[in-house]
């Protein structure tokens, strides 16, 4: 599949090394089973940024679950596919591209992190909309948005069909109050942190459930949040993972439950 002239407008293309840490380990844990769907299946990285790092840290990453897998990184700023070409293997390349996917075949993962962060938000379903229709059956986009540092991060999940989750991680210690994630909300989330909407009285519940916790603290921030999440599933809020996830930070609920209101 070919473009004339790539879909989407150049972004800043700021980015660190391991800033995508947190993401990185839920693709290689609970979205690991996309990667067997194919025995050589493509990843997508959309709009790794002025370095490929995090890029190559996908694959390194990924290459652990899936070995014949191939990832190939997309961007839109043509000198920064001609600087990442020094990295390129066999497994490894870049290409210029946009949300149009230029891949001759279709991806199972699409990671596009710090991407549509800089768009606005009545652009976000139509580019959902559009990425998603690359995937591979059973593919997955992952819409997301991180600090610049990496210890705190949300993300939303995204199939052909629609958005399906949404999962926060964040690094224990670097916050008073799980909401503080609210500033670094996907795109489609983060000018919605309003009274009325879903993802405020989310945000809202969970600091409430934070702080009943309290008791927890000196054994530690982990302790206290998997008793904080596991009273949140109690409240009957769709909890889509459990211990093993909440125990490294993270929290994944449906999307209906945090999702823009009409």
């Amino acid at each position: 599949m070919t473009s004339a002239k790539p879909v989407g407008n150049v972004t800043r293309g700021t980015t660190n090394p391991n800033r995508l840490r947190r993401v990185d380990r839920w693709l290689a844990g609970p979205q690991a089973w996309r990667l067997k769907t194919s025995p050589r299946p493509l990843v997508v990285d959309l709009g790794y940024g002025a370095s490929p790092a995090t890029a190559v840290e996908l694959f390194q990453r990924l290459v652990t679950v899936q070995p014949a897998l191939r990832l190939t990184g997309i961007e839109i700023e043509p000198e920064r596919v001609r600087q990442a070409q020094e990295f390129s293997t066999e497994q490894l390349n870049f290409m210029l591209g946009g949300f149009e996917i230029p891949t001759p075949e279709k991806p199972v993962l699409i990671r596009a992190f710090n991407v549509l962060r800089q768009y606005e938000e009545r652009d976000v379903t139509a580019i959902w909309h559009s990425v998603s229709n690359r995937l591979a059956p059973q593919g997955l986009l992952v819409d997301g948005t991180c600090d610049e540092i990496g210890r705190r991060a949300s993300w939303v999940s995204v199939q052909a069909d629609g958005p399906i989750s949404l999962t926060i991680s964040q690094r224990f210690g670097s916050y008073q109050l799980p909401s503080e994630v609210a500033e670094r909300l996907p795109k489609a989330l983060i000018h919605r942190n309003l009274a009325g909407e879903r993802i405020h009285e989310f945000l809202q519940t969970l600091d409430q459930h934070w702080l009943e916790a309290s008791a927890l603290a000196s054994f530690g921030d982990r302790q206290r949040w998997q008793a904080c999440c596991q009273a949140l599933k109690n409240d009957g809020w769709p909890v889509l993972d459990g211990p093993s996830r909440w125990r490294l930070g993270e929290l994944t609920v449906a999307w209906h439950a945090v999702a823009p209101r009409e």
